[in-house]
């Protein structure tokens, strides 16, 4: 499949000699579904800034569609929609008049898709932004974003702040709109629900790099934790050498640490007391960006 988004060891710092992103590198093809994952300050959002041709790489290179972002800015914005959790509508203006805006910017608006996303949100085009609720407000936002029927949908944390019902519905959308006729979704997020429900792939930031790339379904039968006594090494420099070990992190009385392969593997290779369990993602995901830096 054609790469729609490929980062090529991207650098970036906002201060001097602290650096966001050190040498990202990841592509993303036509049709996936990939959740950034990190904590905050990780790198989601500058990532995605940069993808978006927002902000400049301080080295590095990225590509979108083949093109670079900051050089081809009103070609690439046409073939994508953008919704993220600080975004803001402008109050006064109706959802009708946004979207006759929006209308004419986009030559492939899809005005039955239009009706349909109005009738299922329950909003009228004659409401003002100001009168709605919060989740109402995202949902004429992503209406925006879909209705040109992009070929790559970014979501930055856009279901922040909403309550479970509304996140759901606005992810789930989001999927089913777009992505199953081809259309490729990226989003960060911090809950684990809503990736575990939705994304394809997992790209986990952690101090400035990708930690961890790797399809969903795969993640639990690929990692484990194992749970080490205090005894079993001097520090956790001694753990990380170990083979397959992603992560460790200390704990009051011994040590977690994240590996490749099945529990019972893992327990043969470590034995010294070693007891190794599958994890839920939201446990593994405090396992692999959690503990001591």
């Amino acid at each position: 499949m054609k790469p729609v988004l490929e980062f090529d060891n991207i650098v970036r710092s906002y201060k001097k000699h602290v650096p966001v992103l050190t040498g990202i590198s990841m592509t993303m093809s036509e049709g996936e579904v990939v959740a950034l994952l990190g904590r905050n300050g990780a790198g989601k959002t500058t990532l995605i800034r940069i993808a978006m041709g927002v902000l400049y790489p301080q080295a590095g290179t990225v590509r979108v569609f083949g093109l670079s972002p900051t050089r081809f800015p009103v070609e690439i914005k046409r073939r994508i929609g953008f919704v993220a959790e600080d975004q803001v509508l402008p109050p006064s203006a109706t959802a009708g008049e946004l979207i006759a805006f929006h209308r004419r910017i986009f030559p492939q608006w899809d005005d039955a898709l239009q009706n349909q996303l109005l009738d299922r949100f329950g909003i009228s085009p004659r409401s003002k932004i100001r009168e709605l609720s919060k989740g109402q407000a995202r949902q004429v936002a992503l209406l925006l974003a879909v209705c040109h029927r992009p070929e790559m949908l970014i979501l930055d944390e856009p279901a922040g702040g909403l309550d479970p019902a509304a996140r759901r519905e606005f992810l789930e959308t989001s999927i089913q709109l777009l992505n199953r006729e081809g259309a490729a979704i990226l989003f960060s997020s911090h809950y684990m629900s809503d990736v575990e429900r939705l994304g394809g792939r997992v790209v986990l930031l952690d101090q400035g790099k990708v930690l961890l790339d790797e399809e969903l379904d795969q993640l639990h039968d690929d990692l484990c934790v194992a749970m080490l006594p205090s005894s079993s090494a001097p520090n956790a420099a001694a753990i990380e050498q170990m083979r397959g070990c992603l992560r460790v992190r200390p704990v009051a009385d011994g040590w977690h640490a994240v590996f490749r392969g099945s529990p019972e593997a893992v327990r043969e290779r470590l034995r010294d007391g070693a007891h190794c369990v599958r994890v839920p993602l939201e446990d593994l995901f405090v396992e692999l960006t959690g503990g001591h830096r």
